[in-house]
């Protein structure tokens, strides 16, 4: 129990420092040194993705770029902080996990490998349904604290709303994965799961 509070103590801290970073202003130059580095090292990742082969090498591009892309738009996020860019950032890199997930799920086959490929979609989904609603969210708080009353109450009825549509996105996409897994069943056996999957998620 000790070791976890001290493991959430250091998540916390890295959290304190990275949200003061993306706050700091940065020049035009930092800017673009920033960004020119940014692509010689996903070049650089890129070219030792040369001496793989077949899946592997697929995998090893698809990390290259969804690294590029992640660094390009957390750069983004720190020249010019709002949280239009930060959204972006947080959409980046589920586009990006989900990107190098699919890609292995090449190495799989059949049922087997069309769950992976539905997990996958599934994670992208919740990372950014979370995202989405985690922006409306702020933005509904900020308008609450620049307002009326009644606007603040507004605003607090858009978070719940902003809340329980990302819920809803994760239900849909996690559904999709159970009656995918039905699959591997046929005739009653593969109606029953399916029943089962709808009743778990709310689904008719």
């Amino acid at each position: 129990m000790k070791k976890l509070n001290i493991s959430m103590v250091a998540v916390a801290i890295g959290l304190a420092f990275s949200c003061g970073a993306m706050a700091q202003s940065m020049s035009k130059d930092e800017y673009k040194a920033s960004t020119d580095t940014i692509v010689a090292e996903s070049k650089a990742a890129k070219a030792s993705c040369g001496s793989l082969s077949a899946n592997a090498k697929d995998v090893c591009m698809a990390e290259a770029n969804g690294k590029e892309k992640v660094a390009k738009a957390e750069l983004e996020a720190r020249y010019k902080p709002t949280e239009k860019t930060r959204y972006g950032a947080r959409v980046a890199k589920a586009e990006a996990d989900y990107s190098v997930a699919k890609e292995k799920c090449d190495d799989k086959a059949g049922n087997e490998k069309d769950v992976c490929v539905k997990e996958a979609k599934a994670a992208e989904t919740r990372a950014k349904a979370d995202a989405k609603a985690q922006m409306k969210v702020t933005k509904a708080n900020k308008s609450a604290q620049e307002t009326s009353g009644e606007a603040r109450m507004k605003a607090n009825e858009e978070g719940a709303s902003a809340r329980k549509a990302a819920a809803d996105d994760k239900r849909d996409a996690d559904y999709a994965v159970a009656k995918e897994k039905c699959d591997v069943y046929a005739g009653g056996a593969k109606d029953y799961c399916v029943t089962q999957a709808k009743a778990r998620f709310g689904k008719s």
